[in-house]
């Protein structure tokens, strides 16, 4: 029981902090609606039983693909919230890895700084979504053009901080990555 408790507090500080990051870059209701399905019982089921070994320091549910070889929790998270790039990754379309639209390209941005924020707790710095993103960039199965402005984004968030979380800051370099793509 404990578990339980100690990952609904993990989860509802992501989502305060996706909330305030969200005010921030201009998508309050997105924020607002960020990760309800990790309520769902098929994803907090599973992260309550693999809690114990990411200790609240990574997600429970990359315990769980360690040990299992995948996680039907990380599945039905994915498929079910646009802001993840895999959700709108399809193998059989001649363009496997679309443009996410600009609203939840940015909740991906919000989502990813405040993970880092919630796992790394006081050790946070402004360099660790960038770190996070290089560490794997080249295995993403995410479109070129999201690639670079999450690289860029990320690069300036770490050298000048959260003041570049902003809509027309977002928004120029969203235009300046995406101008030649459309995600229809």
């Amino acid at each position: 029981m404990k578990y339980f408790f100690k990952h609904l507090l993990v989860v509802l500080r992501h989502k305060h902090e996706v909330f305030k990051l969200s005010i921030k870059c201009g998508i309050p209701l997105r924020g607002l609606l960020h990760d309800l399905s990790k309520f769902s019982y098929t994803e907090f089921s599973e992260s309550v039983k693999y809690y114990k070994k990411s200790q609240g320091k990574y997600s429970p549910l990359a315990a769980c693909k360690k040990e299992n070889g995948y996680s039907k929790a990380w599945l039905h998270h994915f498929g079910r919230n646009p802001h993840h790039y895999e959700y709108w990754y399809d193998h059989s379309a001649p363009n496997k890895t679309p443009l996410m639209p600009y609203k939840y390209t940015i909740e991906m941005v919000c989502d990813r700084i405040a993970a880092s924020k919630i796992y790394n707790g006081k050790n946070y710095k402004n360099s660790d979504p960038l770190d996070y993103l290089m560490k794997d960039i080249t295995k993403l199965t995410m479109n070129e053009s999201l690639k670079a402005f999450l690289k860029d984004l990320f690069t300036d968030l770490s050298k000048k901080g959260e003041i570049v979380l902003n809509k027309k800051n977002l928004k120029k370099l969203y235009q300046k990555h995406t101008k030649n793509e459309s995600y229809y």
